[in-house]
């Protein structure tokens, strides 16, 4: 019994030592409170990577807030900082004040302790699509506010927040070469599909997804001088047909075939540093 006692401790000690030598990815990135010095670039992937020279989006400008300060999210590519205070400047020319910014990423990108998979490498951006009443919001009041649905609450159709003005930022964040994508629940989509009468070919970056009727996210390609895997481009075509079938499965679930999940699916924050890329593993580590 002793000698199982021991051997079983033993266990214990040598899984407690691989886990302090080999932290988790989400622990050592989500704990740096800043960012490295030198060129920026982005690094590996969406969901697997990392960014070095990150810039942070200040707090507050003449057209913008970044919303849960908290966080410490608020960083990113410069090209990406640099993409939304444009992007907030066409905000005002459709009618707003400004913008909400949500989460970026961290200051050296990475898995997140909590909340997404992606905006690991400094390239994606969350959007709140709820029209600044104030862009004086102090830092209390940016952690308790929250954005609005433009989604009914069944999920198939506009609720009646959704606007003109929505459609406007949501364009003009397309049209912008940088932008290689951009995730919107897919009603949104659709409602953009049936009001556009002109150039179709920006709702082709425009892709339906759930959990995205608070805000939409907008994701650019890897900027010249990084070392990220870009992603596959959309499908051909301006993709209205496709988001239409989603509220179709949502008003009849059983249209839709159960999918397995992957088994070997495993959620960013369970990667331990060690298989994050070579480069961000000194990214991390980085004084």
């Amino acid at each position: 019994m002793i000698r199982k006692f021991l051997t079983i401790a033993a266990m214990a000690l040598a899984t407690f030592g691989t886990a302090q030598a080999d932290p988790l990815a989400k622990d050592v990135f989500g704990a740096a409170p800043g960012p490295t010095g030198g060129a920026a670039a982005a690094i590996g992937f969406y969901s697997k990577g990392c960014v070095s020279g990150a810039v942070e989006l200040p707090e507050s400008g003449p057209s913008w807030q970044v919303m849960r300060l908290s966080r410490n999210r608020n960083w990113g590519h410069p090209q990406l900082v640099n993409f939304l205070i444009g992007l907030s400047q066409a905000a005002q020319q459709a009618g707003w004040p400004g913008l909400y910014i949500g989460d970026m990423s961290q200051p050296r990108g990475g898995p997140m302790v909590t909340g997404h998979a992606s905006h690991q490498m400094g390239l994606d951006a969350d959007i709140w699509l709820l029209p600044p009443q104030s862009l004086q919001l102090s830092r209390a009041q940016r952690e308790k506010i929250s954005s609005q649905s433009v989604v009914n609450k069944a999920g198939t159709a506009p609720s009646g927040l959704w606007s003109a003005a929505h459609m406007a930022i949501i364009r003009a964040a397309a049209r912008d070469p940088r932008v290689e994508r951009i995730f919107i629940d897919p009603v949104a989509k659709v409602a953009m599909c049936d009001a556009e009468r002109g150039d179709r070919s920006w709702l082709r970056k425009i892709r339906p997804i759930a959990n995205h009727d608070y805000h939409f996210h907008v994701r650019l390609g890897c900027p010249a001088g990084s070392v990220c895997k870009q992603q596959d481009v959309p499908p051909p075509g301006d993709g209205c047909a496709e988001a239409a079938e989603w509220i179709k499965n949502r008003i009849d679930p059983s249209r839709v075939k159960p999918v397995p999940p992957d088994p070997n699916y495993r959620h960013p924050r369970t990667f331990r540093l060690s298989e994050m890329p070579r480069q961000c593993q000194a990214v991390a580590t980085a004084r």
